[in-house]
């Protein structure tokens, strides 16, 4: 962000597990001592900056995709791995599942060190220190907010304790958590500007409009459905700021149009300063020069529907098996790039991707290539430098977001009709590139029944923000994830038949919650009992 983009160190003992900073480009090392530290003027901004920088992880956003049926991936390493959770042969000694608990809690106690200390830097100004105080809380917030989704009932810690303190802490219960989440959020709201409030020199921090947005998504994810369309509504209204769709699908994942008028929360990147390596997993083998750790599922593929509006199984829609990339959702071919895309190098030069077995670099059977003959386009930065290092931000909460969340509120209380369609699925389909009245009226839409008009927006939901980390909590929040998860991950067709990637396996009865890492239960034995199944 515009604001500083280092892991500043901060001062305080490790609370149960590592620190907030992950995979990050240190800044200065700073040899004060606790008092020393706190007296400098910049002390609160620079130990705020590293609650920005710490506040969500690139590989996680990115291989949460792998999570889910959205892709397959092929890395043991990158998303903690992602593989194995996806084959149900996971526990609390994973890395992912205990590197997740962690990395929460190291951004938390990072919050609550700048929180327990503020009041020691000289010459902050009041108004100032409040709002600094409201940003580290809505980012606490947050990471509250991925730690009950994961795991449900978890320590809720509103302070500094001390080490002693932190083997001997409990869980609370996930309502409280709840609870107290979004009662944050409303106390900090009022006291951040909205986005339009904030200098350039101060793009990328978070704004009212982000606390209110981030309360209505934790409000649909817990199924409060008249509560969360309330908050939507107003912030359709302007409430929050004004926030608009940008008028292209493609633009808003490019460097040029970074924070633009869709953008409601960033996790920030800057050229140099401080970049992302996860483009080189999931582009093109040749350009992206490493293995194709990530790779988009045909069950994404399949669900990006006709451009009259039709799913491809749908009769009438003119799906051709031997032109399946035809006459489809324009947001298919700015998300995936399949056989015979077009791609446009880093070099400026314009080539056909072959991805057929025996066509060359890019194909299902080359190794370290995609295993299911498509890669991802969205977020891919032309700008990155030759190891694939990005600066594109990665966006956390986007205005489409807002709109499908209130399409999906709204169908959930029997009630999406024509003027939320209009104020929704319409919008967003026609910014993607729709233009047959087919797939935008809603009259066309009237006559399904609720339980379809559900899978309309949940399918919406899913090809509008995919590869935006979104999917995973989608399917285990609807309690889908044992019916999309469960059985064989295809890749591209091949002749007859699809290609069998991988195999997935999720136990409804355990795999909706994560367990307790191992290694904090063999520390703390008050945070038993573990999760059902674990």
């Amino acid at each position: 962000m515009r604001i500083k983009k280092y892991c500043s160190i901060v001062l305080g003992v490790l609370l149960l597990g590592a620190a907030g900073c992950k995979k990050l480009d240190l800044g200065p090392s700073y040899q004060d001592t606790d008092l020393t530290f706190w007296q400098k003027p910049e002390a609160a901004a620079q130990v705020l900056n590293n609650c920005y920088a710490g506040m969500y992880s690139d590989d996680y956003y990115f291989f949460n995709e792998s999570l889910s049926d959205n892709s397959f991936s092929s890395s043991s390493v990158n998303g903690g791995a992602a593989q194995s959770i996806a084959a149900g042969a996971y526990d609390g000694r994973t890395n992912r599942v205990a590197g997740e608990w962690a990395f929460h809690y190291g951004g938390i106690r990072n919050v609550n060190n700048l929180i327990a200390n503020i009041d020691k830097v000289p010459g902050l100004d009041a108004g100032l220190k409040d709002r600094y105080l409201a940003e580290a809380r809505f980012i606490r917030a947050f990471h509250y907010f991925h730690l009950i989704s994961w795991y449900a009932d978890v320590p809720l810690i509103k302070n500094e304790i001390s080490y002693e303190e932190s083997f001997n802490i409990a869980r609370t219960s996930k309502a409280e958590v709840l609870a107290y989440v979004l009662t944050e959020l409303d106390e900090v709201a009022p006291l951040l500007p909205l986005k339009a409030e904030y200098g350039d020199a101060e793009k990328g921090r978070i704004s009212k409009g982000a606390a209110m947005a981030l309360k209505a998504k934790v409000l649909l994810y817990d199924n409060k459905w008249s509560e969360a369309a309330a908050v939507l509504e107003q912030f359709m209204g302007g409430t929050y700021g004004v926030y608009t769709l940008f008028p292209s699908f493609p633009g808003i994942f490019q460097p040029e149009n970074e924070n633009n008028s869709e953008v409601i929360l960033n996790l920030e990147f800057v050229p140099v300063s401080r970049t992302h390596s996860m483009q080189r997993f999931f582009i093109p083998f040749t350009e992206g020069t490493l293995i194709s750790g990530m790779a988009p599922s045909q069950s994404l593929v399949d669900d990006f529907i006709m451009t009259n509006g039709k799913s491809i199984s749908e009769t009438g829609s003119g799906y051709d098996d031997n032109a399946p990339y035809r006459n489809r959702d324009p947001r298919l071919e700015a998300t995936i790039i399949h056989d015979g895309s077009s791609f446009t190098t880093k070099r400026g030069e314009t080539v056909t991707i072959r991805t057929a077995p025996g066509t060359g670099d890019n194909a299902a059977d080359k190794a370290d290539a995609s295993k299911t003959g498509y890669y991802f386009r969205k977020y891919y930065d032309r700008t990155a430098d030759g190891n694939n290092n990005s600066g594109l931000n990665l966006i956390l909460l986007r205005y489409a977001d807002v709109l499908l969340m209130y399409a999906e509120a709204k169908v959930m209380m029997n009630q999406l009709d024509a003027d939320t369609w209009d104020k929704t699925i319409k919008v967003i389909r026609q910014r993607a590139g729709f233009s047959d009245p087919a797939a935008l009226n809603f009259s066309n839409y009237a006559g399904l029944s609720n339980t379809a008009k559900t899978d309309l927006v949940r399918r919406e939901r899913r090809t509008e923000l995919a590869l935006e980390s979104q999917r995973i909590f989608d399917i285990r929040r609807w309690k889908i994830a044992e019916t999309v998860m469960n059985g064989t991950l295809y890749g591209m067709k091949v002749g007859n038949s699809h290609l069998i990637v991988d195999r997935r396996v999720f136990d409804a009865g355990k795999h909706y919650l994560w367990p307790v890492p191992q290694a904090d239960i063999d520390m703390n034995n008050h945070l038993l009992p573990n999760n059902t199944g674990w």
